[in-house]
This record gives C-alpha cells, sequence and structure tokens, in this order.
C-alpha cells in the first residue's frame, strides 16, 4: 500500500545501518599472471585498507590478516601504497609508514625499510618492482613537523638499502623504468604549482642525463607508461583537454587520441590509472562526457571504437590478457572489478565480460533507486569566460510513498571537495539515503571541477569563493525556479573544500540556503594557507592570492571573517587528527555560532583523519545531519530507525 507522507519523514530501508554493512571502497587494481589483484577499504574494518587475491580458479581471499593496514600518507591523500611482482606484496603499513613484503605463503609481512626517527617519519608510496629493488616516491618528515622542511624523493629500496635517485623539485612522481631496465621516467613540479597545473615529464638515460619531454607552465602531465617497445605514453593538457601522447624512440612526440573530452583526472593520489596498452599495439582507455564515463579502443590503425557496456564510471584501468580489467560503476550498480575483453564485452552482459568482485547484494529494487540527470544551467561570468556549470541531479525516489499534493521536495545541494573533484553517476548509497526519503539531490559540478577541460577548470584560479559560489546558487535557483525543489527547504552540504563553499554560501551569499552542513570544512583560509601540509601548502596562491601578500583577499573570503552575516542553522562534523583541516577550523566557527545564538549541532569524531573512514561515525553524521534538518525544518524523522536526534544548540 502506498503511503502519503511529507517529504523528508519517508520511510526507507536505505538507512545508515545499511550504508556502511559489508561496505568497502574499491582501491587500485593489479594484474600478476593470472591473479586479479584489488584494495578494499572497509568502513565496519575501521577503515582498514586491505588487499584481496581472485586466483584463475575464482578464489577470493584477502591476502593481508587484521589488522594490517596498507594505507599511505605520502601528501596525506596517499594511493600507490601497494603493489606486487611474482605472487609477493610490497605494501606500505598505516601504522608506522614502514614498507613490508609478504611472500607467496608466508605467515606475516616482514619489514623492508628500517624504523624511522620521527614515528611514521617516513612514508612511501607509487610503489613499483624493478629487477633490481622497489622504486618508490619517499616522503621525509622532520622533527620540527613543518611543511616547509618535509622532502620528497625518488628512491630505490633493495636489500642493501635505500638509493635517492631523483632530489631536489618539491613534489615527484609516477617512478617508471622503462623496459630496457636503465632508462628512468617520472613526474616533477614545484610550489605554487599543484600537478594539475603544471608537472613536467622527465627522462633520464643510463649515462644520469636527463631531458623534459612534455609539461611545465600551463601544462599539466600525468600517468606516464612504457610501452614494451619503448615508446612513452602520457596525458597531457596542453590542447585544453587530457589527451593521449606518445612518444617513440628517435620520433617527435605525438597526439594519439584526443576525444574533446578530459581522459585523465587530476592527480590528488597516486596510482591512478586511466589506459591500459595492450599486447597487439591497441589502447584501451576511459574519459567523461556529460556526467559519465566511456570504454573505449584505439584500434591499431587509429581509429576509436566505444564499448557498449551497462556502467557509467570506469578508473584504475589496466591491461588483462585480451583486454583490461577496471573498476567500475554505475547509477544501478556499487562500483565492480570488472574484466572486459575489447573484442567483447559487448552490451549488458556481453560476451567474456565478467565481475571478478560483485557489488554487495543490497537486496533492494532497483525502484528504489534516483537516477541522476546531467543538468547544465547559467550562471554568472565573473570574468571567467564561461557562464554555464553543471550538476548531476537526482530527484526523489521512493516506490512505497506517494509524495503529498503539492508538496515540493527539500533541496540538498552537495559540494564536492578538491575543489579539483568532480561528480560522479555511480551508485552511493550516502546520496539514496536522502533522495528514498523525499529529499532532490544536486551534485554540483562548479568552475574549477574536473572532466570538463582545463579553460573549465581554471576559471576557479583565483576566484576561489566567488564563482563556486555563484554555482552553487545558481544550481539551487535553477531548481527552484524550475519547481523542482522547495525554495523555502534548500540545504547545502559539503566536505573539505566542499565544507568551505558550504560555509562560504551561508555567510556570503545569505538568504538562498535555510540549513546546512559542514564535514571538516574550512572556515579561515589564512590558517588554512599558514597549517596545512606540504602538498597543499601552496595551492591556495593560485585558487585564491599569492600568500601572505594577498592575506586581505583570504580575510574577505574567509566564512570566520563574515559570521556577522551568518544566521543560517548549520551543523558541523569534524574529525580530531584531522592534519589537513585541523579542527580548530571547525571550532573557530561553532564558537562564532554559538556567541550569535544560531542553531547549530557539533560532532568531534576521536580517531579520525580527513574524511571518515569508521562505520560508527559515518553513520552518526547521517544520521545527525537528518535530525538536524528535520529540526530546522519541522518534519518526522521516521520511527522505526530509532536514529537519536543531534543536540541543537542556540
Amino acid at each position: 500500500m502506498s503511503l502519503s507522507l511529507p517529504s523528508g519523514s519517508w520511510p526507507t530501508p536505505i538507512t545508515s545501518e545499511l550504508v556502511v554493512r559489508a561496505a568497502a571502497r574499491i582501491g587500485e587494481v593489479v594484474v600478476g599472471g593470472t591473479d586479479v589483484w584489488w584494495a578494499e577499504s572497509r568502513p565496519d574494518e575501521g577503515g582498514r585498507t586491505v588487499v584481496v587475491r581472485r586466483s584463475a580458479d575464482g578464489t577470493v581471499a584477502d591476502v593481508l590478516p587484521s589488522p594490517w593496514n596498507a594505507r599511505t600518507r605520502v601528501h596525506e591523500y596517499g594511493g600507490g601504497a601497494w603493489t606486487v611482482a611474482e605472487g609477493t606484496l610490497w605494501f606500505t603499513e598505516f601504522t608506522d609508514q614502514r614498507l613490508y613484503r609478504l611472500d607467496p605463503g608466508g605467515d606475516s609481512p616482514v619489514p623492508v625499510t628500517p624504523e624511522p626517527a620521527v614515528p611514521s617519519g617516513v612514508r612511501f608510496a607509487d610503489l613499483h618492482v624493478t629487477a633490481d629493488g622497489v622504486l618508490a616516491v619517499r616522503e621525509t618528515h622532520p622533527a620540527s613537523g613543518g611543511a616547509a622542511d618535509v622532502v620528497n624523493e625518488i628512491v630505490r629500496i633493495t636489500a642493501e638499502g635505500i638509493e635517492v635517485l631523483v632530489s631536489g623539485p618539491d613534489f615527484v612522481s609516477d617512478p617508471r623504468l622503462a623496459p630496457d631496465g636503465v632508462t628512468l621516467s617520472y613526474l616533477r613540479w614545484n610550489h605554487p604549482d599543484m600537478p594539475w597545473d603544471a608537472a613536467q615529464l622527465v627522462v633520464r638515460a643510463a649515462d644520469g642525463t636527463e631531458h623534459l619531454l612534455a609539461g611545465g607552465s600551463g601544462e599539466s602531465v600525468v600517468q606516464p607508461t612504457w610501452g614494451e617497445d619503448l615508446a612513452l605514453w602520457w596525458f597531457s593538457d596542453r590542447t585544453n583537454f587530457w589527451s593521449l601522447y606518445r612518444k617513440r624512440p628517435h620520433e617527435a612526440p605525438e597526439l594519439v587520441v584526443d576525444v574533446g573530452a578530459d581522459i585523465a583526472g587530476p592527480q590528488w593520489v597516486f596510482g591512478q590509472s586511466r589506459f591500459a596498452l595492450l599486447p597487439d599495439g591497441r589502447v584501451a582507455f576511459a574519459y567523461g562526457r556529460d556526467g559519465a564515463d566511456r570504454l573505449a579502443v584505439r584500434e591499431a590503425d587509429g581509429s576509436l571504437r566505444e564499448l557498449d557496456l551497462p556502467y557509467a564510471s570506469f578508473r584504475n584501468v589496466v591491461a588483462a590478457g585480451d583486454g583490461v580489467v577496471c573498476v567500475a560503476g554505475g547509477p544501478d550498480s556499487e562500483p565492480v572489478v570488472l574484466h572486459v575483453p575489447v573484442d567483447g564485452g559487448v552490451g549488458a552482459g556481453g560476451p567474456g565480460m565478467s565481475v571478478l568482485r560483485p557489488a554487495r547484494d543490497l537486496g533492494l529494487d532497483p525502484a528504489w533507486f534516483s537516477r541522476p540527470e546531467h543538468v547544465t544551467f547559467a550562471t554568472e561570468d565573473a570574468g571567467t569566460g564561461i557562464d554555464v556549470a553543471h550538476a548531476l541531479v537526482y530527484p526523489p525516489a521512493n516506490p512505497d510513498v506517494t509524495p503529498v499534493e503539492g508538496d515540493l521536495p527539500p533541496l540538498l545541494v552537495v559540494v564536492h571537495g578538491g575543489p579539483t573533484s568532480a561528480a560522479s553517476p555511480v551508485l552511493n548509497l550516502a546520496v539514496q539515503y536522502w533522495t528514498s526519503r523525499g529529499f532532490c539531490v544536486a551534485d554540483v559540478d562548479y568552475r574549477g571541477s574536473t572532466g570538463y577541460g582545463r579553460r573549465y577548470r581554471d576559471a576557479l584560479q583565483g576566484r576561489w569563493g566567488v564563482v563556486d559560489l555563484d554555482d552553487v546558487v545558481a544550481c539551487a535557483r535553477h531548481l527552484a525556479a524550475t519547481g523542482r525543489v522547495d525554495p523555502a527547504r534548500m540545504a547545502i552540504r559539503g566536505g573539505s573544500a566542499g565544507g568551505y563553499t558550504t560555509l562560504a554560501a551561508l555567510s556570503l551569499r545569505p538568504g538562498v540556503f535555510t540549513a546546512g552542513a559542514s564535514h571538516y570544512g574550512v572556515a579561515d583560509l589564512g590558517a588554512l594557507a599558514a597549517e596545512t601540509h606540504k602538498f597543499e601548502s601552496r595551492y591556495l596562491d593560485g585558487l585564491v592570492a599569492p600568500w601572505p601578500a594577498g592575506a586581505e583577499v583570504y580575510a574577505e573570503r574567509s566564512p570566520i571573517n563574515h559570521v556577522d552575516a551568518l544566521d543560517t542553522p548549520l551543523a558541523v562534523f569534524q574529525g580530531d587528527e584531522d592534519a589537513i583541516v585541523p579542527p580548530d577550523q571547525a571550532e573557530a566557527i561553532v564558537a562564532a555560532l554559538r556567541e550569535k545564538g544560531v542553531p547549530h549541532a557539533y560532532l568531534l569524531f576521536a580517531g579520525e583523519q580527513h574524511g571518515f573512514r569508521r562505520a560508527a561515525n559515518i553513520r552518526a553524521a547521517l544520521d545527525g545531519e537528518l535530525s538536524f534538518y528535520a529540526q530546522v525544518w519541522g518534519f518526522d524523522l521516521p520511527a522505526d530507525e530509532d536514529i537519536e536526534p543531534i543536540a541543537v544548540h542556540r
């Protein structure tokens, strides 16, 4: 029987408990012989990253027993924390950041690098095994803990010790040894650039001479990869979009694949892969357009062929025999590990396509899932030369409820982090948690987001706290003006950089949103510039202004300096071990809300870093945010979920 209930109070099986139950975030994929390995970050194990192996006979087993945790803190965001060679697993252990190895049949990992003088002070990432050792990015933190004193280098780790191969640049990544065993390629960049601003591809010959192959001012290079024929492949955004280039021995670099859309993405973490070189000279690659990914093949003759697959996101693409293995997902599917033969794999369940690691069985009819619509809307030009922005819009979806006549749904505007990130069309129960209760969710790709070319990404340069605010406000007003949402019940929420935009929208664009939620968001840009870790310590030079010369601009755009206009109810969620956005940022905004008497809630989670990984905390943040909106907007929580109301202070 269909119920008729006000939006927000709809009963749903998509509870916070279901969101975290047996959930896992799938990370990098490695193909080793006939085995496929991947990483899983599991909230119900405290966010532990487990390495899993699928053998040729289909047997799937965890390789790392508890409490081992394959996670690196290089750049704080990590990635590339493990790799496999001839059945041996090499990985960085989260608790001490040392490199370990686990041999086939071994009972327990053994340390490879010495214990550092400073706890977790020597970290390893971007691991690649060669014939004479392991190549890695090493990040060394001094006892002082100052960002300016952190050293990033490329090293080779052997049984004899650690050899420094590259030192000097502020940052290095992607050390790759050519098939000749002597030629090394790597990426480097220096402050104040981020790798998506200006990264250089360098090749070092056996005699130690180096030459710059691509990249530099105004050009970002990512994901260099050697072919067996000694051709070097990479992505560059010199033509606006990250496109695929190749340099063969004794030939000039050439543009190989340009689809008029971004193929690669920003290098926030190590170990990304959006293309794979196949044995017969073909190339498989993923690219995004209109808010969704495609998987395609560049044939040996240069022609392009798109595969017809029932997924809308493809990442960690690696070669596997006659095809690729990747992490795939879509509007009806959480991420899976997928094998796709490039000459099969056509259509849903096409010939030979196989799911190696299925999504969890949610036991839900697809009618419960809201499918996103890619929406383009007008916004203020603000001197960028771009006057449109984009969003994935999820309408309410609940097969058991008939909306009350005339009751427009509340809107939840979601602001992704980065800010150089992007909305994803993959089934996410943390989104469906809201839509199944009667909310409309808009996941905004404001200017600065990835997936729409460098010009769109660079539109945020010098304008963070301006154009992102214009875009989230324009999105909300567009949806209200078209009659899709209730203009009196529009909330904004985001984490990290998205938390900053949330706080800035409420304090610098007051009167649009009637509630908000900041998850580990930035309240004071000047404090962030002065306190944050090395990787992002100069990031705001480009997004805002050079620091400290531009201190007045930082003050002008910092929400903490505009609390006189902040009268919107706000919920704040923070981890007490966050090294990227320290807790004092959250506590400063909470203190201001308390002094003004603005309704607010504050949850500080012990043991959490930047982003919540523990199941109990993920649940508390979701249910707490829902409870906050219920108290602000006056709707009832579903009785059978037993959600404890969050404490709202005034």
